[in-house]
């Protein structure tokens, strides 16, 4: 019988380690872009990797910001009853959540409606049709009101509507400028004029230059939705121009000069050697714009009555029931929320084309 050397079993077990913790370090990246910092000291000790010191990442990464989500709701607990509105006191945490379970509970009893509203349509034509009365079928569009996950839905199309827009601008103008010192003098100007410009100030001439030239009632987009999706794009498209215009412009001189000795075309310029260094730049420029469409979509909800998040909260100011005030808290903490995770999932994209560090 062959004798195990303790020497080759040990090595094949810190082999074995070494590699587990190689694959722990490559996720690590990925925890970090969507917020999951905290997996990795967890995993890290479970492997036996000095379990004192992740003992104290897990606290720092996790124990503290639990900690401090808690001391804030028993302070909001607290305090929020003391402070009366014309709606009535304050909400709490548990009346809040209590609206959180009433809104799920109300979306549920919507897709019920709807789903029996179909079945019966779909029945009666399919008597009609059995009776051969083919000519009096009709298919109508369920018209019940929006649930609260729908109107969710709306406003995350349209965020993402208006940002594609403003990067497909900002993008191409951002690469000009950098390159470009005529482009640069001549886009600069325009930037610092309409980069301060409030969406509450773009939404009524918006609203009446769609409403003048999207006449159709047929068309693929509602005109409420290219109202919202077009005052985001106008107020989100600057960081991404600028972020990129710089970008550009701190590319390494010696890539230029040797982009020049290679003869290099202005599409493989722009290619193989402008976009790639400005990627990170870029990237940063996205993540601002893409938060200042969601913050500037609310606000357009509201005041243009369009669907969406923003009039959600405005209904029930309007509302003035005892249950308003807890609803539109419920909103503020979903706008929050979905901002964060619209970050990260930015943030997911960049690491993923990019090799920064940047959180």
């Amino acid at each position: 019988m062959t004798a195990i050397d303790p020497e080759v079993v040990d090595a094949e077990a810190e082999a074995r380690r070494a590699r587990l913790f190689t694959r722990i370090n490559k996720a690590d990246a990925w925890f970090s872009a969507l917020g999951l910092s905290w997996v990795t000291p967890i995993l890290r000790a479970v492997a036996g990797d000095n379990p004192g010191a992740q003992a104290k990442e897990i606290w720092r990464l996790l124990g503290v910001p639990v900690l401090a989500i808690c001391a804030f709701l028993v302070l909001w607990g607290s305090l929020a009853p003391k402070v009366q509105t014309s709606l009535g006191a304050i909400p709490g945490p548990a009346q809040v959540w209590e609206q959180v379970i009433n809104l799920h509970e109300d979306a549920v009893r919507e897709t019920e409606k709807e789903a029996a509203f179909y079945v019966r349509q779909d029945e009666r034509n399919a008597k009609l049709i059995a009776n051969g009365q083919e000519d009096k079928v009709k298919e109508r569009v369920y018209t019940g009101k929006p649930t609260y996950y729908d109107q969710i839905w709306t406003s995350i199309k349209t965020v993402f509507f208006g940002f594609l827009i403003a990067s497909a601008v900002a993008i191409p103008l951002g690469i000009s400028a950098g390159l470009s010192q005529t482009a640069n003098a001549a886009l600069n100007p325009l930037i610092q004029i309409f980069k301060p410009v409030s969406p509450l100030a773009w939404l009524p001439i918006v609203t009446m230059v769609v409403s003048a030239v999207y006449t159709t009632n047929d068309g693929m987009f509602s005109k409420s939705f290219l109202i919202s999706a077009i005052t985001v794009t106008l107020c989100s498209l600057w960081p991404t121009l600028i972020n990129t215009a710089l970008g550009v412009s701190s590319i390494d001189k010696d890539l230029v000069s040797v982009s020049k000795v290679l003869k290099m075309n202005t599409w493989t310029k722009i290619t193989k050697l402008v976009l790639p260094s400005a990627l990170p730049l870029i990237f940063t420029g996205l993540r601002l714009s893409l938060g200042v469409g969601w913050m500037v979509l609310i606000a357009a909800e509201m005041l243009a009555q369009n669907p969406g998040l923003g009039k959600f909260v405005w209904d029930e100011f309007q509302n003035g029931s005892s249950q308003s005030l807890a609803k539109i808290m419920v909103a503020v903490f979903t706008i929050g929320i979905i901002g964060f995770l619209l970050d990260r999932i930015m943030y997911a994209i960049q690491a993923a084309f990019t090799f920064t560090n940047n959180r």
